[in-house]
């Protein structure tokens, strides 16, 4: 894949940020790493003009920005050659569209120049969220060795309030840094004496991010991916998670849904009346017609007889008691011997 010969054409859209890079990587590996989540245009990897080795990042340009989003989702943080590459949105100094560039730019300074470069700058800032831009660390012209101070760009102002919160007066290599919003350029790009994170650029980074959203809303519902999850290809990577394919316009994945089944048979026609069947052994037998129902009658139903009368009570009998029984009989007592 060739490089890039003129960066300021490139679609910024669909351009990702590829850090992190080992040293032994090149463009074609990148292409051949990129290209397995969609059709990748143009692969471009800085490099020092003295060594002729790249800095340790790249950028990978798509023919879509539906394809860049993915591959910010699906390759960010896999491990090539032993290092987790960090894969991001792509915007280069004085080449972002307007709003790309929110304003939320801090100045690094009091750096150590043997110990911290843009390398170390991108791995230590980029925890608190994603890059409008690579970091950049001032160079002298002459010797090509650091200034001491740095520049990183946020593409949101969460992101740089939380790192000058959390990093300013904080060790970075040999020395205490000092963090804050960077100041601000005339048209002429000379500095000024007023620094970013103003109240304005705020709220214009808010109504930026907000139509950002609906717009990207909007291309993933015209889109459409059927709900269907596969796993991207795992050459470079041990683990990937599932994630979901990127919208297509292709019914391939959405297969038509199974034809319902045939409607259940129509009933046999009722036989008619007095049909004659074939019974073997016997010939040919004649069923007559079921008797007709019982006439309906409008008359009243006859009500059931009353019950018989109960029987009638007995006389009454006069039995006499019995007799009393008989007194003892008054026999003397025998005399005494």
């Amino acid at each position: 894949m060739a490089s890039l010969a003129n960066v300021e054409h490139r679609n910024q859209e669909a351009t990702v940020y590829v850090g992190n890079l080992d040293a032994s990587c090149d463009e074609d590996l990148l292409t051949e790493l990129f290209v397995q989540v969609g059709r990748v245009r143009s692969v471009y990897m800085p490099k020092d003009k003295l060594t002729n080795q790249h800095n340790g990042y790249g950028f990978v340009e798509y023919t879509d920005v539906i394809s860049a989003d993915y591959a910010m989702t699906v390759l960010n943080n896999i491990k090539l050659y032993g290092r987790a590459i960090r894969v991001s949105k792509s915007s280069l100094p004085d080449e972002s569209p307007a709003g790309r560039n929110v304003g939320a730019n801090l100045f690094v300074g009091n750096l150590d120049p043997e110990t911290v470069n843009e390398q170390l700058l991108y791995d230590t800032f980029v925890v608190f969220g994603n890059f409008s831009r690579p970091p950049y660390l001032a160079k002298d012209e002459a010797t090509g060795f650091s200034k001491g101070y740095g520049f990183v760009s946020y593409d949101n102002f969460q992101a740089s309030d939380t790192a000058i919160e959390c990093m300013n007066g904080q060790y970075l290599g040999n020395r205490i840094i000092q963090v804050q919003y960077a100041l601000k350029k005339d048209a002429e790009g000379r500095p000024t004496t007023e620094r970013h994170g103003t109240r304005a650029e705020r709220m214009l980074a808010a109504a930026s991010q907000r139509q950002d959203q609906n717009s990207h809303k909007s291309a993933t519902s015209a889109g459409g991916n059927g709900g269907f999850l596969f796993r991207p290809n795992t050459l470079f990577a041990g683990q990937v998670p599932m994630m979901a394919p990127p919208p297509s316009s292709s019914l391939a994945m959405n297969p038509p849904p199974p034809p319902p089944p045939p409607p259940p048979p129509p009933p046999p026609p009722p036989l008619p009346v007095g049909y004659a069947v074939n019974i073997p052994g016997s010939g040919q037998v004649s069923i007559p017609p079921p008797p007709p129902p019982p006439p309906f009658s409008s008359q009243a139903p006859v009500p059931p007889p009353p019950p018989p009368p109960p029987p009638p009570p007995l006389p009454a009998v006069n039995i006499p008691p019995p007799p009393p029984p008989p007194p003892p009989s008054a026999v003397p007592p025998p005399p005494p011997p």
